[in-house]
């Protein structure tokens, strides 16, 4: 499946009630919701000794896509754009791929 096919599937099950502005803000804080059930997995796995339950990371991965796509949704742009964009800001930031060095000493 494609990126941009991904979000306009996924925006079939938007809350066409809500205006851009409560888009944007239910983008941002499922993000940060979801993105937290995502840790909590792996937390459990690593802290407490739970076998790593993939399938339920999976899941809590792809309810973080659901929300980038709102998000990009509310932005009125494709999340190809988005990740376009990410790609090119990594390039600049990591031109011969990532090193702890050009982290360390990052000017932006």
């Amino acid at each position: 499946m494609e990126i941009n096919e991904y979000q306009k599937l996924a925006m079939v099950t938007l809350n066409r009630e809500l205006d851009k502005k409560e888009m944007l803000t239910n983008a941002v804080m499922g993000l940060c919701g979801e993105s937290g059930e995502a840790c909590d997995i792996v937390k459990k796995h690593l802290f407490h000794g739970h076998e790593l339950d993939r399938d339920a990371l999976i899941k809590e991965l792809g309810d973080v896509a659901w929300y980038l796509a709102e998000g990009a949704e509310a932005l009125g742009i494709s999340l190809d754009e988005i990740l376009g964009r990410n790609i090119e800001k990594l390039k600049k930031r990591y031109p011969e791929g990532f090193s702890s060095e050009k982290s360390i000493n990052r000017t932006e």
